[in-house]
């Protein structure tokens, strides 16, 4: 339990949970449907209001960071995502795990580079004392070719291929881009091409260092802003920041103190929460109950709102696992379970796969959560939200195999095969 919070702002309104997850969410860009058409611009300002975008290369329906973004901003052309990595508005690095981060936020994580063997398992000392030589080889074929991807070399351990039996050359590229001396120039087909640091980000020194106490304020500022609202608790995870939780505490007062932070509290939960004083305004408004989330979308399982699996029990009641890691025997919902966003709640998970060549957008499972009311409008809600993803993946076709509670599944199924003939036909 945490422990009583004293110092809540007394002019500042509680806030109910549907009002704390209206915050959330709006801050996340999920709150209401967009009007317009996307533009490329649209991706960008996306990614820079989550502060980053996890990578993800499993591939069964959109790989992870393409999804992201559909469910904020509807359909867009995918490469739009890698032609702003190529024209250097983003780069590559491990933020909250391996992420698309915004160019101009380089400096934050500069840091990390410098100190690599604090990356964990994402570096390797070990690596770099005992091949030493292959590494300096590695690099000297980039310096003097170009950029390169893994798959340009050979293999050359007798090994076969695995997801975790990467070849030597690959094992180098890694601890050269996790020590910030390569980056990802760009990527084709997702493949990506690494160059050395000074081609790719050639304006950078590190006299432009930043403090590591700025640094931290402005990733400690910047998860509160992305989150809407934060229990203290929630702080370190959104950019994988390594803080006590004595000096988190004296940070959080400072920044109150300072007026950048609003510190207030959510109904039944009796710890401060935090929320940035740019999102005041919308703060206010949820209390009022004038923050109204109106989007039914599909989320992926990398997308921040779920990430952070403890978060999304403690504000949304939703206890979600991945579960392509788990033995296909002891799954409960499927290999690559998406979350269902509606109207500001997480209300279920489908299990899908997209099967592009034959226009067909299977639903292999799909439960509602435990209390989810049915009704009619749940139903449009749902049918459409899963229509709209099937067609940005040219997919008019939606078969669904099985759905919980059956009364739900029956009317779902409806829904969705009117769906799909009105699209055939609109085809």
């Amino acid at each position: 339990m945490h422990s009583p919070d004293k110092h809540i702002s007394p002019d500042l309104p509680p806030l109910s949970l549907a009002a704390a997850r209206a915050l959330h969410l709006a801050a996340q860009g999920l709150l209401q449907a967009r009007r317009k058409k996307a533009v490329k611009a649209d991706v960008l300002a996306a990614i820079r209001q989550m502060g980053v975008l996890q990578i993800d290369t499993i591939h069964v329906v959109a790989r992870s960071p393409y999804l992201v973004l559909w469910s904020r901003l509807g359909d867009y052309p995918q490469p739009w995502l890698e032609q702003l990595l190529a024209e250097g508005a983003l780069f590559e690095y491990w933020a909250h795990e391996a992420c698309f981060v915004p160019i101009e936020d380089y400096g934050l994580y500069r840091h990390r580079m410098l100190d690599p063997a604090a990356m964990g398992w994402k570096y390797s000392v070990k690596w770099m004392d005992e091949h030493g030589d292959a590494v300096a080889a590695v690099l000297e074929h980039i310096r003097a070719n170009g950029p390169a991807r893994s798959a340009d070399f050979e293999r050359t351990d007798g090994q076969a291929g695995g997801w975790w039996s990467w070849k030597p050359e690959k094992r180098s590229l890694e601890v050269l881009f996790t020590s910030g001396v390569l980056m990802i120039a760009k990527r084709h087909h997702f493949q990506r091409y690494y160059d050395l640091a000074e081609r790719v980000l050639p304006g950078w020194h590190d006299g432009l260092l930043p403090p590591e106490e700025q640094v931290r304020r402005h990733l400690l500022l910047a998860s509160v802003k992305a989150l809407g609202l934060a229990r203290a608790s929630w702080i370190s995870d959104y950019f994988r920041t390594k803080q006590s939780r004595a000096s988190l505490a004296q940070d959080l007062q400072a920044l109150v103190d300072e007026g950048v932070l609003l510190r207030c509290a959510v109904a039944g939960w009796d710890d401060a929460v935090y929320v940035h004083a740019e999102h005041g305004e919308w703060m206010r408004a949820a209390a009022a109950g004038k923050l109204s989330p109106t989007l039914t979308t599909i989320l992926s399982p990398f997308d921040p709102v779920v990430w952070d699996r403890r978060r999304a029990l403690e504000l949304f009641g939703f206890d979600y696992r991945l579960e392509c890691y788990t033995p296909a025997e002891k799954r409960r919902h499927g290999y690559f379970t998406l979350p269902i966003l509606r109207r500001g709640a997480l209300v279920g998970c489908l299990d899908a796969k997209a099967h592009r060549a034959q226009g067909r957008f299977e639903i292999k499972s799909l439960a509602l959560e435990d209390g989810v009311r049915l009704s009619a409008r749940l139903v449009q809600d749902v049918a459409g939200a899963v229509q709209r993803l099937a067609l940005w993946h040219a997919c008019p076709a939606i078969d669904m195999a099985r759905a919980q509670p059956a009364a739900f599944g029956a009317q779902l199924a409806a829904a969705l095969q009117n769906g799909s003939e009105a699209a055939r036909r609109a085809a």
